[in-house]
């Protein structure tokens, strides 16, 4: 298979599945603190996604588009015998874990989309965007040290620069490879997906759209993706922006709490347990 998923893993395997997928830049890491608090109650798994920490991609950049990697994550989950499971995504991660939720609902039946989007409504949207992406790739793959500095130096991450986890995250930032980073950008970035609005129309799954206060532009299109989407139930989230289950470990634990609460355990035997679910950390 051209996909080496590396993927983290806390919990007992015999509790339901919680799929986690980061955001641009980060990795499967971004999710311990949270994933350490869950673990009693879900069987939390994190992977890196295309691009980023230590999964591995033999082949084209096309593989690192929103469908090649939704199908392939399908995969993995088939590999490892996991028929359905509960999924959280953020920022790049929630574009697309609003994918799988559209395009495989019998494998997603509750979804936690963070900070995320349906994409671009119109064809010049998309096409402006993603030649902006590109041109942010190319900076991206030429001075990484200065794309970093300007990339968190934009507005929605104002607050998590002031935040004490702000200096760990950046750190985990620099384990990245920069010539992956920029492929994911140029093929998963925002300018290349496709657009998911119409769709959200007729989804029937809950979805649960999380949002930070402060964070104002995706607190409108959050607000807008509601309206759309008949299942879909908005929170935002006092005292922080755009990366709430950073800025806001607490609340963002609760809420996934709250919202799959209800979701049935599984318990197989464990004979039947897959043996990649055993460990903590593999590849």
């Amino acid at each position: 298979m051209p996909y080496h998923f590396h993927a983290l893993i806390q919990g007992d395997p015999g509790l339901p599945v919680v799929l986690f997928l980061h955001g641009f830049l980060g990795s499967s890491r971004d999710f311990e603190p949270v994933m350490a608090q869950l673990s009693d109650q879900f069987c939390c798994i994190a992977l890196d996604l295309p691009g980023h920490g230590q999964t591995a991609v033999e082949g084209g950049d096309d593989l690192y588009r929103m469908p090649d990697t939704a199908n392939a994550l399908v995969d993995w989950l088939d590999e490892h015998r996991i028929p359905t499971c509960l999924l959280v995504g953020y920022s790049m991660g929630g574009r697309l874990a609003l994918y799988l939720a559209i395009h495989f609902a019998h494998r997603f039946p509750k979804v936690i989309l963070e900070s995320a989007s349906p994409g671009l409504k119109t064809e010049p949207e998309q096409q402006a965007r993603l030649q902006r992406d590109r041109a942010l790739a190319d900076q991206l793959a030429a001075d990484f040290p200065a794309f970093l500095t300007g990339w968190y130096g934009q507005p929605l991450f104002q607050s998590l620069q002031q935040h004490a986890a702000f200096g760990a995250m950046l750190e985990r930032r620099w384990q990245n490879r920069p010539d992956e980073l920029a492929k994911s950008l140029r093929s998963l970035g925002t300018g290349n997906q496709p657009s998911l609005w119409e769709r959200l129309k007729s989804h029937r799954q809950p979805l649960l759209l999380l949002v930070g206060e402060g964070d104002r532009k995706f607190c409108r299109i959050n607000q807008e993706m509601a309206t759309h989407c008949p299942t879909a139930q908005l929170e935002i989230i006092p005292g922080c922006s755009h990366v709430v289950h950073l800025e806001c470990p607490t609340g963002f634990t609760r809420h996934i709490r709250d919202f799959y609460g209800t979701f049935p355990p599984k318990q197989p035997s464990k004979e039947a347990l897959p043996p990649v679910l055993l460990g903590k950390e593999l590849c």
